[in-house]
Formats: structure tokens, C-alpha cells, sequence
């Protein structure tokens, strides 16, 4: 992750204006608005997020400022100006470093900083970040946010009348697809489809349950096919062979291994 000030060259006290988080991996950009920014100091199209009261511009709207910033990948003589810079390719983020994210537009720059730079307000902020989601029956998602509580998200209620979303919620697989978004700013299904963090803690049903507590039900009550035959005295041969009778259901099946509710297995032996 890297971290940028968004200064305005003008202002000789060189005020943090905003923030520009990088993901590197996922070459995800998003955006954080301290909580007294001024509108009429924030650059385009920053400040219409002020105006309706959001402090975190979404994905989409961050890369389309950093995009407003450099070079259009479809410029006639594109090839020659990465080659000129040494650049092997087209991308985003070393195209905007090249200027310290400045353009001819305004007068707004970039200054490398660190995560101590941040305002308090910041930190109470993440704490409402995504730690991780499981997907349910039903269209629900079970959501672990950083500040230590847990959610259940009807998500069927949430986007029956997003059409962007009735793929997702008419198609199981894909629905089971849920994951988190760069830095838990929400959950996402491939690159278009996402729902925002503060959504999802606003709309979710507080569930008395930690984060803590569903990792140790996993170390404890889920294990794997050399565990099970273990536990039954056989062979993973004969664990197979369950399976192909319906006798044993594993929950997760991989090449190489396959996983088990403990339990299943421990009622296996009472029969």
C-alpha cells in the first residue's frame, strides 16, 4: 500500500487537502477526505462527495481523478512517450508518479506519506473496514468488520431493484463468489459489481459473534481427509468411498484434500 497527501501548490501552508491510497496488487486506488475538507478547496470531482456528506471516494471515482491527471492510454503516440520515460508499458500509477500527480488542469500535487500521517479521524474511520465475509444461504452475507463486530447482510433486500446485481443474486455460484475489496473498503463480485463498506455496517444485523470465535470454530471443528480417516480408522480410500455414497459430505473440496465438519465425522462413528 502507498500513501499520497493531495496538497494545493497555492496554499503556502501546505494543507492536507486529501489522501490517495494505492493498492499495489490489485492497482486499486481509492480516496479519504478529511471530515472538515472544504468543498471549494477540494479538487473536482472530489467535492460532490462532500456535498452529499461521504468522506471516502469509491474506486471508480478515484481512478477516474488519477486518470484526469495523465496520459489517455489512447493517445496517437503513446508508445514513444512510455518508451521515452522507460516505461514498459501503460500504467496508471508510474504514469502518475512521473509528475508527483501533477497536470496542466489545476494545481494540486502528490507527497509520499505514511500512515501516522493521517488525521485521528481516520483511524476511527478504518475501524468500520471489512476484516473478512462469508456468503450464506438465502442472499445473506455474514460480515466481520475491523472494529470487532459481526454482521448479517440481507443482501436480496439490499439490491432487488439494483438491475446491475440480479445476475449475482439469480445466480448461486456466482453469488459465492463475494469478496473483500482492497484495504475491507467493501465487498465486490469481479471489478464492477461492489457494495461499499458503510453500507453494509450501516444495513447488516448485529450478530453476537467474533471473528475470534468463527477462527476457532474453524481450527477446531473443521478438518481434513487424513484427520477424518484418523478419527474413523480407515483409509482415505474408504473416506472416498463415503463421499461416492453420500455417506460423507465434505465442505470443501480441493485436488488434493478435501475438508470436514468434525462433527460429521465423530457422528459417522456412533452409527
Amino acid at each position: 500500500m502507498k500513501i499520497f497527501a493531495i496538497r494545493d501548490n497555492n496554499d503556502s501552508a501546505n494543507k492536507d487537502i486529501a489522501f490517495l491510497i494505492y493498492y499495489e496488487c490489485d492497482k486499486r486506488f481509492y480516496i479519504e477526505l478529511p471530515e472538515n475538507a472544504d468543498p471549494w478547496e477540494t479538487p473536482l470531482p472530489l467535492s460532490s462527495f462532500l456535498k452529499r456528506g461521504e468522506t471516502t471516494v469509491n474506486a471508480y471515482w478515484s481512478r477516474i481523478w488519477v486518470q484526469q491527471r495523465i496520459i489517455p492510454s489512447d493517445r496517437q503516440n503513446i508508445g514513444q512517450i512510455l518508451k521515452d520515460n522507460k516505461l514498459d508499458s501503460y500504467d496508471e500509477f508510474d504514469l502518475l508518479m512521473l509528475t508527483n500527480g501533477r497536470c496542466a488542469q489545476d494545481d494540486y500535487y502528490l507527497v509520499s506519506v505514511s500512515e501516522k500521517d493521517f488525521p485521528e479521524s481516520f483511524f476511527k474511520r478504518f475501524q468500520k473496514k471489512i476484516e473478512d465475509v462469508v456468503p450464506l444461504t438465502n442472499k445473506h452475507l455474514l460480515i466481520f468488520f475491523r472494529d470487532g463486530n459481526v454482521k448479517k447482510c440481507d443482501m436480496e433486500e439490499l439490491l432487488i431493484n439494483n438491475k446491475a446485481f440480479l445476475p449475482i443474486l439469480k445466480d448461486e455460484k456466482m453469488y459465492y463468489r463475494v469478496s473483500i475489496q482492497p484495504g475491507g473498503y467493501g465487498v465486490c463480485w469481479g471489478e464492477s459489481l461492489n457494495i461499499a463498506d458503510y453500507i453494509l455496517y450501516d444495513c447488516g444485523k448485529d450478530i453476537p459473534l467474533s471473528l475470534e470465535d468463527f477462527r476457532l470454530f474453524v481450527e477446531n471443528r473443521v478438518i481434513n481427509t487424513t484427520e477424518a480417516a484418523e478419527l474413523l480408522n480407515c483409509s482415505r480410500q474408504n473416506i472416498d468411498d463415503l463421499i461416492r455414497r453420500n455417506k460423507l459430505h465434505p465442505i470443501k473440496t480441493t485436488q488434493k484434500s478435501k475438508l470436514f465438519l468434525k462433527s460429521e465425522i465423530i457422528q459417522r462413528n456412533w452409527k
